[in-house]
């Protein structure tokens, strides 16, 4: 079952969620999570993951040169 969530979630580009899912699952399951922490956890680790994501992606675009030390 959780595979198949997994595989939705990374067909809805959902990466951070998909990579997320396993621990904050196992995070409910030992604590008492509302469906509303639940969710919360897994947008933040998308949001986090598309936030790393998009300064990769600026960093490598801008191709600044190498740090060189003097």
């Amino acid at each position: 079952m959780s595979n198949e969530i997994i595989a939705g979630l990374k067909a809805l580009k959902l990466h951070g969620m998909a990579q997320s899912y396993a621990e904050v699952t196992a995070q409910a399951r030992h604590g008492a999570f509302s469906p509303e922490q639940f969710m919360h956890q897994l947008i933040a680790a998308e949001r986090s993951d598309r936030d790393e994501r998009s300064i990769a992606y600026q960093i490598s675009s801008a191709r600044m040169p190498a740090h060189r030390d003097l």
